[in-house]
Order: C-alpha cells, then structure tokens, then sequence
C-alpha cells in the first residue's frame, strides 16, 4: 500500500461539479492499493498517519499531528500510485488491484483511520473521475510505503 500525505491549508473533492469532501488545515491522503496489501499493511499505515508529527508547534517546528492540532483529514483513492514506468513511456497498472480487492481495503483503512484519529474522515468516491484541489502548506509532501516501511 502506498500512500502521498499533504499538509494542506485546505482540500477538496469535487465529482460531477459536486463538491463532495472538503476540509481546512489537515491532511490530504492518496492511497494506492495493490493485491498484496493485507490487513497489516493498513494498520501500520494508518498508526503513522495519525502520528506523524508535521504540523509547526509554537515555535514552527513540526512536532505536531493532525490529531494534535484537531486537524481534517481527506482520503482520495489513487491507482496511479503502483504506475510501472521502468518500459516505454506509457505506465502500466497491472499492480494496481481491481476494485473487487481494493474497495474493502480502501474502505476498511478509511474506517480505521477514522478509528485512529477519533472522527469523521472524508473522502472522494472510489473508481470516480475526481478533481481533487488543494493548497499544500509548507509544501509539506510525505510519500509512504507499507511494503519497505519507510
């Protein structure tokens, strides 16, 4: 499971001209599924997410988590994460799980997250033609795997 966090100021889903999902200061979350991910991959994942210190305490120094600041979160599905580009120039998906493996990954790390963090998380809508806005504070960009831990 891979997954892009980004400190945002703010961050929307928009689907069909809908605003479907929209926060202030928090996290925006991309995740990409692939068939090896397990149980194990979400929970390590989401202990992170909700840990990982990037938001400036009172002296701006990032020592802080979303859940320390009360801050949002936005989750957005991304297949294009486990793009195989090593041949050619057009990437291949194949290690992107199909929907009928990665939607209830997808939705049990969204509900563990929302377990982790103690409220709601939003979310864009899996498999939708999605625009996805944000303003990245810092920039603040985090890329993580589950499968190198790092």
């Amino acid at each position: 499971m891979r997954v892009v966090i980004q400190r945002v100021a703010e961050a929307s889903v928009t689907i069909e001209n809908k605003i479907v999902a929209s926060i202030e200061k928090g996290l925006l979350v991309l995740v990409g599924i692939e068939d090896a991910d397990t149980q194990e991959d979400i929970d390590w994942l989401v202990a992170k997410i909700a840990k990982l210190r990037i938001f400036g305490d009172e002296n701006n120094v990032m020592n802080l988590s979303v859940q320390d600041i009360n801050g949002d979160i936005i989750v957005v599905s991304q297949f294009t994460l486990h793009a195989a580009t090593k041949k050619g120039n057009r990437p291949s998906y194949i290690k992107a799980s199909k929907p009928e493996i990665a939607v209830p990954l997808y939705e049990n790390f969204v509900r563990k997250l929302e377990s982790e963090i103690g409220k709601k998380v939003q979310t864009g809508a899996f498999g939708a033609d999605m625009k996805v806005s944000l303003i990245n504070d810092g920039p603040v960009t985090i890329i993580m795997d589950s499968k190198s831990k790092e």
